[in-house]
């Protein structure tokens, strides 16, 4: 059985990836994968911040024991069974960056490792570096190139509004 996770951005809709993975992947595995595809610093703590449906926390994983286990010893699978929808999975702890990691389901197909199936946007660190997704721009600032601005009915520059 294959376990699929949508990771995404709060509030940014111009981002996110897809994993598919087996139910024994351990947090770890999955944490190794996501740093690797999505160029997270290797020299920080991790941590996977379950939630239930209804947002509530469950349990803290990290690479020390926060209470529930060490992500080398819980697999995904059993997280979905302890009734995980979701994960805030933080890359960089001190610096409180994260990304949501959703549950979307299961399928009966052959396993496999941690694999992305779907990808949109740069990787997050682009986010923090200023990078705006089409989609997330305002409608008044939405154009295409070669498409002439909707600015309003003075899109002059000059002092007076006319044209040279």
């Amino acid at each position: 059985m294959v376990y699929k996770f949508r990771v995404t951005l709060a509030g940014i809709k111009g981002f996110f990836r897809v994993y598919e993975m087996r139910g024994e992947t351990t947090l770890y595995e999955f944490h190794k994968q996501m740093r690797a595809d999505m160029e997270f610093p290797q020299d920080q703590l991790i941590m996977f911040k379950a939630m239930d449906a209804g947002g509530s926390v469950l349990a803290r994983y990290g690479l020390f024991d926060l209470g529930s286990g060490t992500v080398d010893n819980v697999t995904v699978a059993q997280t979905v069974k302890a009734g995980v929808a979701s994960f805030l999975y933080f890359y960089d702890v001190p610096n409180r960056k994260s990304v949501i990691v959703t549950f979307e389901g299961t399928e009966d197909k052959p396993g496999c490792s941690p694999t992305i199936v779907e990808v949109k946007g740069p990787n997050p660190i682009e986010f923090e570096n200023g990078y705006v997704a089409f989609e997330d721009l305002p409608d008044s600032q939405r154009h295409l190139p070669g498409q002439k601005p909707d600015w309003g009915p003075d899109d002059d520059d000059d002092e007076g509004g006319a044209s040279l």
